[in-house]
């Protein structure tokens, strides 16, 4: 099977890269070069040389977007908007068969802001699946929301793609920081915090409930790629974390989703490339 990745030299992308069985022949779409596979070079906002580089595959991979929670809202029109709808037309006008959408936890993201701190400890009761109401928490998350629609109009309203699956992925870091302290850590080394304080630990809390390992990512994506079953349908991205609040038997059920970690499983973070 040919895919195509948009975004590839991203936090996800290069977990795919990296993790995703060699039997895929992956294709990269990104503004930069991939050190480790073929890419087309350009902007998901240009049609035609996206369109390009989704000539002749069979699955398409979408992550590309202005992904920060807080971008301005010209920078996800532009990349999430006009690059989704973009990834979905190419895909339709190419006859891909399936499409894997990069969604987001913050399209139920005011759940989180409702429910924080208490939220992250083991005993809180929340569990949000795929037919929960969205409550986007930015204009990002709504951008997102956006997208999934789309997903479903596309294999609902054309012939092409004929399968799309939506995962609203939790915390995704890189090579370097594949771990639940990632974000606690990156924070004392800019100074914003020290390992002894309350929002160290309210970092590390949470990013045990939203984690997902690089190879756990790669793992949920390698089933949407291997599946037969779905035609259109939502997925959450994250590890097999004891407090997490986002659901991931429906995977398991529909997909056969095993993640291989858990959040609670680190007590304390690996030595930091920047100790020295």
């Amino acid at each position: 099977m040919t895919v195509l990745v948009t975004g590839a030299c991203g936090r996800v992308g290069t977990a795919l890269t990296e993790y995703l069985d060699d039997g895929f022949n992956i294709r990269c779409f990104d503004r930069r070069d991939h050190p480790a596979c073929p890419t087309t070079v350009g902007d998901v906002a240009d049609y035609p040389s996206l369109a390009s580089a989704v000539d002749g595959v069979d699955a398409l991979v979408h992550l590309a977007a202005a992904s920060r929670v807080e971008a301005p809202w010209p920078d996800v029109l532009t990349s999430n908007i006009v690059g989704g709808y973009n990834a979905l037309e190419a895909a339709r006008r190419h006859e891909v068969e399936r499409v894997v959408l990069a969604s987001t936890n913050h399209v139920v993201g005011m759940y989180e802001e409702e429910h924080r701190p208490a939220l992250y400890s083991l005993d809180y009761d929340l569990h949000l699946d795929e037919t929960a109401p969205v409550r986007p928490d930015s204009h990002y998350a709504t951008t997102k929301v956006f997208n999934e629609a789309q997903g479903r109009y596309y294999v609902e309203g054309h012939e092409f793609p004929k399968r799309v699956y939506v995962l609203r992925i939790g915390s995704v870091r890189g090579p370097d920081e594949d771990h639940p302290y990632a974000d606690a850590e990156r924070g004392v080394r800019d100074g914003k915090w020290s390992r002894d304080s309350d929002r160290y630990d309210r970092e590390v809390t949470r990013m045990k409930a939203t984690w997902q390992s690089r190879r756990d990512i790669a793992h949920l994506v390698e089933c949407c790629l291997r599946d037969e079953s779905v035609r259109y349908d939502v997925f959450y991205g994250v590890s097999d974390n004891d407090c997490r609040w986002l659901d991931i038997e429906h995977a398991n059920s529909v997909l056969d989703y095993r993640p291989r970690d858990n959040g609670e499983e680190w007590d304390e973070p690996p030595a930091m490339s920047w100790e020295s």
